[in-house]
């Protein structure tokens, strides 16, 4: 198997990675234009956010085992090209019903590159470097959630909404030139992969394993609570506190900032604590955030300076949150990581479409869809992650305190 540089990797990866956030954030400056465009609400056409999830839940979950089969980089590399064609169908759109399919459709390809990041990390890596390697992946790819709506913001200000969705297809096809001439195959093809029964044999295992599924419950609740608030922060931003479309990115890059500080913080951390004593630390952290959030919203003092500054810790929590995460779920499957990966991603990107839906569908003219959804999806997160999990951070803390001694 290829023993690929720490950093390298995670560079190559992280490119990979990234094409997710762009696709999801670049265009947020540019949903009310979106809008007149298809004859929809704000509120409805940020449901094509939700969709986007789920057709990148459907992605990972299919592409994982393929993956597996066939190798990392074919089942990566048609991603790239389905992503690219249906980024260019996507500026042709005038309907609200014609921008959900052809979203759907870009994030089939999307999950099919993403679901394999994580699975080339474990083929290389595993336990603590694992982690590492995904803090340092993580730390780059927080630059694309930042730079995102900043180019989504200029673009439109200079063109039009239809040039967001032209820089997406001229970033896939970056990618494909990029990781075809420099990503090696870290799998290989395995004509003894699982066949389908056994896929789903080996889904159900990863769900019959009480530790992995406490996790991946953390991860998916905390990305829940994070997309709650990427759905609903142009409507909370933009026009219910009233910042413009220019300053917008600015005040949602400071949640990326903090998640990427966050990040650094998580590497420095593992040299003595362990993956799972992060997790737990992050996790309470973006609680206490939501609750502050629902005490500020019932006080009436809510304002764009008290509330953001809580979104930011709370958002931004998820350096320490999805990484260790991650790689404790991932060192108990060793042999179907991709596979392992993909159902994981599947139920983090339908909980964040749920999550997402929730705050869109009613179309109230609040903060509190947003916020409860926030706070909700934080305390199944905690509650999650102790009653299945619970045994082993219990050890993780008695070796924690031990190596500390």
């Amino acid at each position: 198997m290829t023993r690929l540089n720490a950093r390298r990797l995670a560079l190559l990866v992280a490119a990979n990675t990234a094409l997710a956030p762009f696709a999801i954030d670049a265009y947020l400056p540019a949903m009310p234009t979106l809008a007149e465009a298809v004859n929809a609400s704000v509120h409805h056409t940020e449901l094509s956010l939700s969709v986007f999830l789920f057709g990148f839940a459907i992605g990972q979950l299919l592409c994982g085992p393929l993956s597996d089969r066939f190798g990392r980089r074919p089942v990566l590399l048609t991603g790239l090209v389905v992503f690219l064609v249906a980024s260019l169908g996507i500026m042709q759109v005038s309907s609200l019903e014609t921008l959900w399919g052809l979203r759907f459709v870009q994030a089939l390809g999307g999950g099919a590159c993403v679901v394999n990041s994580a699975a080339i990390v474990r083929d290389c890596f595993s336990g603590r470097e694992a982690a590492k390697v995904m803090s340092t992946m993580a730390m780059i790819l927080m630059l694309a959630p930042l730079v995102a709506p900043t180019v989504g913001s200029v673009l439109l200000g200079f063109f039009n909404w239809q040039s967001i969705f032209l820089f997406l297809a001229l970033y896939a096809a970056f990618l494909l030139f990029f990781l075809g001439t420099r990503l090696p195959e870290t799998h290989g093809r395995d004509p003894d992969a699982p066949s389908m029964r056994q896929v789903l044999r080996n889904y159900a295992s990863v769900i019959r394993h009480r530790e992995a599924m406490g996790y991946i419950c953390a991860v998916s609740m905390s990305f829940a609570g994070m997309f709650a608030f990427i759905t609903g922060s142009p409507y909370l931003y933009m026009e219910h506190y009233g910042i413009s479309a220019a300053v917008y990115p600015f005040v949602f890059g400071a949640n990326i900032l903090v998640m990427a500080s966050s990040n650094r913080l998580n590497i420095y951390l593992l040299k003595k604590r362990t993956p799972q004593q992060n997790l737990v630390v992050g996790l309470g952290i973006q609680l206490c955030a939501g609750v502050a959030l629902v005490a500020l919203i019932l006080s009436g003092m809510d304002s764009i300076y008290s509330v953001a500054p809580l979104m930011v810790v709370f958002v931004g929590m998820q350096g320490l949150i999805a990484p260790n995460a991650m790689s404790s779920m991932l060192d108990h499957f060793p042999n179907m990581s991709a596979t392992a990966t993909a159902l994981q991603g599947c139920l983090q990107f339908s909980s964040g479409a749920f999550a997402g839906m929730l705050v869109g569908a009613f179309e109230i003219a609040s903060a509190w869809p947003t916020v409860l959804t926030m706070l909700g999806a934080s305390l199944l997160g905690n509650i999650g992650v102790r009653v299945l999990a619970g045994r082993a951070l219990g050890a993780q803390e008695e070796e924690g305190a031990v190596t500390e001694r």
